[in-house]
């Protein structure tokens, strides 16, 4: 496997996808170091026109108007790939994505992998156009499948569950293309830590009702009002919030922190995740496909809130069929839910075995394994 050159290509609308493309390099990195391999966020190499279009506009959209977005996600699956409409639209994308097609090319890689349908599709037209020649691999990031991430000349598919594994053999796929590997997760996943280790390096009690808060929206509001709200229920609470690289609401939940000593711990962007995972008894969180598998991995329970109509909604959906989640409208919801399973901790364990079973914390090596063989 020497002097191999390994690709990632992601699209920064969103964190999933790039995260999926940071652990299957880091893994890589980790455990073949005589392979090259690179992680591209396609986003740096396109137009500005273009990367407005493809992650202003959709955070805007998620965050301001979900709705519309709903519409355009259902759309945008119903729009067959030889409309008229939708050959302009990657005509146009190809225009835009001259530096990226070149950055491609000149790493010479020997197979690439796309956790974003959006590289897939322009790589699609490169094969057909005999420019790259590499077998690539198509990741899937949700437990959803939008038609646009089935794309002409691909490999195979790597896919969370046998549902979405179905759902590409429907868009006519052959089956041996097709690998349930699960979605990749950094390697720190796979590695046992205590929690009572893990909670005092965070200053947390180890012994208290611990819930990880990460993510408001629709009907809940900010992390620091739901953090409020959820200490205020009942005094052995304690709560892990996670603002990511939102400073002002870090410095937000630091003032909240100061009116509840020692029950509440504000914690910015962190490459730790799975250690704050480890400390708690229940996730509150957005149900992105990335955070919902790292939360499986560790077999901890989850109440979703404000899914993104589209693939979040699907993946709620497919959290609750499960047996692994409990889902929140607004405050008053949320709240309910968690005095239930704090009430019911029967329901928790459940929960939580039902969790660790569903769980892949492997994955990112089943996916290495399978897009390796034959190189």
């Amino acid at each position: 496997m020497t002097n191999k050159r390994v690709l990632f290509l992601s699209v920064s609308a969103g964190a999933g996808h790039v995260r999926a493309a940071e652990a299957l390099r880091a893994y890589v990195s980790l455990n073949t170091p005589e392979v090259s391999v690179v992680h591209m966020d396609a986003m740096h190499f396109v137009s500005w026109c273009l990367r407005k279009l493809y992650v202003d506009l959709y955070i805007f959209l998620v965050k301001s108007a979900p709705a519309l977005w709903g519409q355009v996600y259902r759309l945008t699956n119903r729009i067959k790939p030889d409309a008229a409409l939708d050959k302009c639209r990657r005509w146009i994308e190809r225009l835009n994505s001259k530096r990226f097609i070149k950055a491609i090319l000149d790493f010479k890689p020997d197979v690439i992998v796309c956790t974003h349908f959006f590289p897939a599709e322009i790589l699609s037209q490169l094969i057909a156009d005999g420019l790259l020649h590499c077998p690539v691999w198509v990741q899937v990031t949700d437990f959803d499948l939008h038609r646009m991430w089935v794309q002409k000349n691909m490999t195979g598919y790597l896919v969370p569950n046998s549902e979405i594994a179905h759902l590409v053999h429907m868009h006519g796929v052959a089956p041996d293309a097709i690998h349930i590997t699960g979605i990749p997760l950094m390697p720190a996943f796979t590695e046992a830590a205590r929690r009572d280790v893990c909670a005092k390096d965070f200053d947390m009690n180890r012994t208290s009702i611990t819930l990880l808060l990460m993510g408001g929206g629709a009907g809940i509001g900010q992390l620091s009002t739901a953090a409020e709200q959820l200490l205020n229920m009942q005094s052995d609470i304690q709560i892990i919030a996670v603002a990511g690289k939102n400073l002002s609401l870090l410095n937000e939940l630091n003032l909240l922190a100061a009116q509840y000593p020692g029950r509440l711990k504000a914690v910015g962007y962190t490459n730790e995740i799975e250690r704050l995972m480890h400390s708690a008894d229940l996730a509150i969180t957005k149900p992105g496909g990335l955070t919902v598998s790292e939360c499986l991995a560790m077999g901890l329970p989850m109440i979703v809130i404000s899914p993104v109509p589209g693939q979040e909604e699907h993946n709620a959906n497919y959290l609750l069929e499960q047996g692994v989640a409990l889902k929140a409208f607004d405050m008053h919801a949320l709240k309910y839910r968690v005095h239930f399973l704090l009430t019911h901790p029967e329901k928790l364990h459940e929960m939580r075995a039902n969790a660790k079973l569903l769980g892949r914390p492997t994955a990112t090596g089943s996916v290495i394994n399978t897009i390796m063989k034959g190189l």
